[in-house]
């Protein structure tokens, strides 16, 4: 599946001792495996029964995995959303890579299957079509008693409800559209629609998120995108994308995409990136080089479907870690998240093993979620090719592995399963939407994440202005709306309620940033920057106090939330944190990370005021294309990665400066030393997408990221600076149109001196 490259919680209340500013700060013991990992030579591709499968996983002591959907009652699975009162929607792909060359993928032939556990057994006995003839469906939201979906191949995102309860949607309505036509092959497209907890809907690929008012969706620009095929928040509304194309497991997590991107090189452990298969993994699309001698996947290829944990039905140890699959690898990882200073980092729970294997060719886990039950649900579209189309051409290694192994025979199949815990039952099932919005308030307190996240949303979505005395006692930590004192978790969840709800008020605001708790402040900061974009006095001289805070995240958003604003107040503020903390490594990322958007911000737009509106429009369509997809290798804004996946191209205008040779690359790809040097992966080909979509991209990368290092370059040279034509793209893949491999360096450079000799001529 797209090298799923591209594709496609925290604790419960009674656990705060583990956490300290929100992230666990103790060495807890591994659970032990009751034997020793072991790799599997000879595994069959011939597919299993699902209760055959289950016999082929390896858990810790006392973890068990249960099935709760398989064929034929779903079929290619990718994404699940439970509504209020648990009746479970699973997003089907059913056209996706049903045969080696993706035959037919284009067709709306697939669906959204409601699922419901009648019996409480916490197996789904009941099934029915809630809605088909969709065009792979990847990216779904319940929203009350309406489901949001999102289409491949569109940014538009329509409601669907059943008001008969025949378990079939009977109305459609749009809540967001567009005229923007969407770019891109499967595998470089939407996921998401995560309701965070600061109330908005983030998605992947694409610099945007949304605010659910009055029924429809009200989209906000991001400065940079970030990740790929799939999206968590962790209990304090932190963010946690993937980057599977550069094999990085988490990206995007030290500061929330709205003030644009922070990562570091260090925020794991110096082997994290290492995978520890069961099962010889021949079927990698970087071929036997990407291999150990034992013939596992050695790194991250396809990681995505990232989950923070945050049920209250599995050992404590769990709560907040960091879950993510690996369906090259056929194996979950989990992780500790930890904040050292101010800096989030992760750790693999297990040395040299993975939480969850499996030796089962076919177990491909593309999901992973906390459940209403309080569990751990696990998505595998249980299949034999994953990787997509354009990673599996004909003469390419992938493609000969998945054609001698017989890969392209298992379509059709999926399972869900949940994780569960000996000694353990799973919570019971929710009514939230029966339930009055007094009950949901109390919600707001329990200890599975999950139905926190669910009654605020559910609050604000019904917009009962009636509990808002209720909330802002939870608010400001006075016991009454629950049994006992509320918790940490409590509190900011009554806060973002009311902010939801339009309800905050500056009094409120002004007690929290005088609380104890530094979480309370650090998200009486943030949700107050609608009084520091008003520059309110009040609020501004209240803020003052915190820049000596004894706590890093709450400077750190004090520097976020300050950002841009014209009072001299701000300035300063923002001024002496930075000189009492002159060396701190988060601090100056974030200053620096907030510079270097607004730089490129006026750079970028002095030079588009140049071209015309057409070629303008490309440029800038190819500026969020990059950034969504190329920056996984190249790096924001162009300037490369620590781990020198591919070649940084910013100020390299030399570099890519013959149009011919850059449309050969995007088409077919390009591998082996690029202009002397050695890169850890090769360019896949893109000739997948359409010529706009690659003229596009090229015209913002030789336009805007190349002429980077010419910041004083004329007026004259910028206007007559050659953009490429979709017209030209075609030319060139109608002239290349037989070739299969991707090109060396070396070859183009000899193609270009042969056509200038011919020229002389």
């Amino acid at each position: 599946m797209m090298r799923p490259t591209t594709w496609l919680l925290a604790a419960g209340l009674g656990f705060s001792t583990l956490f300290v500013a929100g992230y666990r700060t103790d060495d807890q013991p591994e659970d032990p495996f009751e034997t020793p990992r072991t790799v599997s030579q000879t595994p069959s591709t011939i597919p299993l029964s699902p209760n055959e499968s289950l016999k082929t996983f390896r858990l810790p002591k006392g973890y068990h995995l249960e099935r709760v959907a398989s064929e034929p009652m779903i079929s290619e699975p990718v994404a699940l959303a439970w509504d209020g009162n648990a009746r479970l929607y699973v997003a089907q792909m059913e056209t996706y890579m049903q045969t080696v060359l993706a035959t037919g993928q284009g067709q709306p032939r697939s669906r959204i299957m409601l699922l419901e556990d009648t019996n409480g057994d916490g197996k789904m006995d009941k099934s029915s079509v809630f809605v088909d003839q969709l065009l792979l469906p990847r990216a779904i939201l319940v929203v009350g008693r309406e489901l949001l979906v999102n289409e491949t191949d569109s940014y538009d995102i329509y409601a669907y409800r059943d008001t008969n309860g025949d378990g079939k949607a009977d109305t459609k309505r749009p809540v967001f559209q567009t005229p923007k036509k969407a770019f891109g092959n499967v595998e470089h497209q939407r996921s998401g629609l995560d309701w965070n907890l600061d109330n908005w809907i983030y998605e992947t690929i694409d610099p945007i998120r949304y605010r659910y008012k009055n029924g429809v969706l009200k989209a906000d620009t991001l400065p940079t995108a970030a990740g790929q095929w799939g999206l968590t928040h962790d209990d304090y509304g932190r963010l946690f994308f993937s980057r599977a194309a550069s094999g990085i497991a988490a990206a995007g997590f030290q500061i929330n995409p709205a003030y644009g991107q922070l990562d570091f090189p260090d925020a794991f452990d110096a082997d994290f990136n290492q995978v520890w298969s069961a099962i010889k993994t021949p079927d990698v699309n970087g071929g036997p080089k990407t291999l150990r001698s034992d013939s596992t996947m050695a790194l991250f290829t396809s990681i995505c479907g990232q989950s923070v944990f945050r049920g209250d039905r599995l050992p404590k140890s769990m709560a907040g870690d960091y879950i993510v699959a690996e369906p090259v690898a056929r194996v979950i990882r989990r992780a500790n998240i930890r904040n050292n200073d101010g800096k989030v980092r992760l750790s693999n729970v297990y040395r040299h093993d993975e939480f969850i294997s499996s030796t089962d060719m076919n177990f491909r886990p593309i999901n992973t979620y906390t459940g209403p039950d309080g569990c751990l649900y696990i998505v595998d579209m249980y299949r034999g090719i994953i990787q997509e189309s354009t990673w599996a051409q004909p003469g390419s290694y992938l493609y000969n592995q998945i054609m001698t192994k017989g890969l392209d025979k298992n379509i059709r199949r999926g399972r869900i399963y949940r994780l569960v815990y000996d000694g353990m039952k799973p919570g019971p099932k929710p009514r939230m939407l029966d339930e009055p919005s007094r009950k949901l308030v109390t919600y707001l307190a329990h200890s599975n994440g999950w139905w926190r996240d669910n009654a605020q949303k559910e609050l604000i979505v019904r917009n009962d202005k009636t509990v808002v005395p209720l909330l802002k006692q939870l608010a400001l930590g006075q016991p009454g709306v629950v049994s006992e004192t509320p918790s940490t978790l409590a509190r900011l969840h009554a806060f973002w309620t009311l902010e939801g709800l339009d309800a905050i008020d500056k009094p409120l605001l002004l007690s929290a940033l005088q609380d104890a708790d530094p979480e309370v402040r650090k998200t009486a900061v943030w949700i107050g920057e609608s009084f520091v974009k008003k520059n309110d006095e009040a609020f501004m001289a209240q803020l003052e106090p915190l820049k000596n805070d004894g706590n890093l995240d709450v400077l750190a958003q004090l520097l976020l939330s300050l950002h841009g604003s014209q009072s001299g107040k701000a300035t300063a503020i923002v001024r002496d944190i930075l000189n009492r903390h002159s060396n701190h490594e988060v601090l100056a990322g974030i200053e620096s990370t907030l510079r270097k958007n607004e730089e490129a911000r006026k750079l970028g737009s002095s030079r588009l005021l140049a071209l015309n509106p057409t070629d303008r429009k490309r440029v800038m369509e190819g500026a969020q294309i990059f950034n969504s997809l190329c920056a996984t290798c190249h790096g924001p804004q162009g300037q490369g990665t620590p781990t020198k996946l591919a070649p940084h191209l910013a100020g390299k205008f030399k570099l890519l400066e013959n149009r011919e040779e850059v449309i050969k690359i995007m088409l077919h790809g390009l591998t082996g030393p690029v202009d002397g040097v050695t890169y850890h992966e090769m360019m896949p080909p893109m000739g997948a997408n359409n010529d706009e979509w690659i003229a596009s991209v090229l015209d913002y990368v030789r336009y805007d990221l190349c002429m980077q290092s010419f910041p004083q370059m004329s007026a004259g040279y910028i206007n007559n600076f050659v953009l490429i034509q979709p017209e030209q793209v075609k030319a060139i893949r109608e002239k290349t149109a037989g070739r299969v491999q991707p090109w060396t360096w070396d070859e183009l450079i000899r193609e270009r001196d042969l056509s200038r000799s011919q020229q002389k001529k």
